[in-house]
């Protein structure tokens, strides 16, 4: 009668703050930060708190280096420990870089939000393993018009860029390719030559959303290292009380068109 009532069940834990390193191209030690840690598994017997006690544990074990080779044996001890059938474990956390403002080379840190997250089922027992990045940056806004004086206009677009990979991609190389394909990066502060280029280049170059995005795909698809991606632009006008957005992806089951 007790087997005849086993059936499966969701279980875990979300939103754990927890100090910790991650991966950073700038610091090879990796960067501190705190991450919110959010764990699921599926399991076909009764749940024990101390499964939850046992995770922690592995995390304390782990926390000097986040990175794709340590979620990868993370996550399969995660699995072993829970004796689950499948379990997913992300780590989100802000990101801090150095940037230097477009005229007077000013340094100034802007902060991106990252989710690092694993995968992996008994069915499948290749981890599989992600970096999703948020990069806010400044478009055209669709309707502005280079021809008539002071018809261009900018927009804050936010993009959410989620690669996965069985080698390190760092959010450096993510933000780089973002800022370099935008109209204008975002920075945390800027003087007032910073500003005058940067409101004189919105109104006097015009790159749209969808141009953007089509340029930050191509150059992905030409990186080898990534095995798949998902793009996403978010928009938000100043002339409307609602976001637009486009997107598009590439995996193994989605081919590059």
């Amino acid at each position: 009668m007790k087997d005849e009532k086993r059936f499966m069940q969701d279980v875990g834990m979300s939103e754990l703050p927890f100090p910790m390193k991650v991966l950073s191209r700038e610091n090879p030690e990796g960067q501190h930060t705190i991450a919110r840690i959010s764990i699921a598994a599926r399991i076909m017997h009764e749940f024990e708190a101390r499964w939850i006690d046992k995770f922690i544990q592995i995390l304390h074990q782990h926390r000097d280096h986040i990175g794709t080779e340590s979620l990868k044996g993370n996550i399969i001890e995660y699995m072993k420990e829970l004796n689950a059938t499948k379990v997913k474990v992300d780590f989100n956390y802000p990101f801090f870089i150095e940037k230097k403002t477009p005229v007077t080379m000013d340094p100034c840190l802007v902060r991106y939000q990252c989710t690092y997250s694993a995968s992996v089922s008994k069915s499948d027992l290749k981890p599989k393993v992600s970096l999703k990045i948020t990069v806010p940056c400044v478009t055209s806004y669709p309707s502005s018009d280079i021809d008539k004086p002071g018809g261009l206009f900018g927009q804050l677009s936010s993009v959410d860029l989620e690669v996965q990979s069985q080698k390190d991609i760092f959010p450096e190389e993510l933000i780089e390719i973002v800022d370099k394909h935008c109209l204008v990066p975002v920075y945390s502060y800027l003087t007032e030559e910073d500003q005058a280029f940067v409101i004189g280049k919105v109104h006097s170059e015009k790159k749209s959303s969808v141009v953007m995005v089509d340029e930050i795909k191509e150059e992905l698809a030409n990186m080898r290292e990534i095995d798949g991606y998902s793009l996403t632009c978010s928009n938000f006008g100043m002339l409307h009380s609602y976001s637009t957005f486009i997107g598009t992806a590439k995996s193994m089951w989605i081919p590059l068109s």
